[in-house]
């Protein structure tokens, strides 16, 4: 049986996050004007992909917050720190507590290793800034 998928309810705007956080605003702005570039393109190929990310995070069977927990545990895992900065950021937007967060990072320092510690450095200074007052 097929299972109806949503949009998340979100939280916080992509521009309250900008104004919480000035890595989280750097972030966002690079990232829109870089897919401005991509949009120019016209790639079937890329619009599909991107067409698939979108209904992965949707919720379904699995609530959106824990999609996006376990996105940041691969991004980690893979030491993508875009992809850390982006799972980030949708977390939170979503509501994720901080220590949801940092023990999803835990996770993925167990399965990656030492490797991931610079990582974790820079997706708990983001951290830092997004739960701050």
């Amino acid at each position: 049986m097929p299972m109806d998928r949503k949009e998340p309810h979100y939280v916080f705007s992509d521009r309250q996050v900008a104004e919480k956080s000035e890595i989280a605003r750097r972030f966002l702005d690079t990232r829109a004007r870089l897919n401005e570039n991509v949009d120019k393109a016209d790639n079937f190929v890329v619009k599909r992909f991107y067409n698939i990310d979108h209904n992965t995070y949707l919720e379904g069977a699995l609530p959106a917050k824990y999609k996006e927990l376990m996105g940041l545990v691969a991004s980690a895992s893979l030491r993508c720190d875009d992809c850390i900065n982006y799972h980030v950021i949708q977390s939170y937007r979503l509501g994720v507590t901080r220590a949801e967060q940092e023990e999803a990072i835990n996770v993925a320092l167990v399965i990656g290793g030492s490797i991931v510690v610079p990582h974790l450095r820079r997706a708990y200074e983001l951290l830092s800034e997004l739960y701050s007052g």
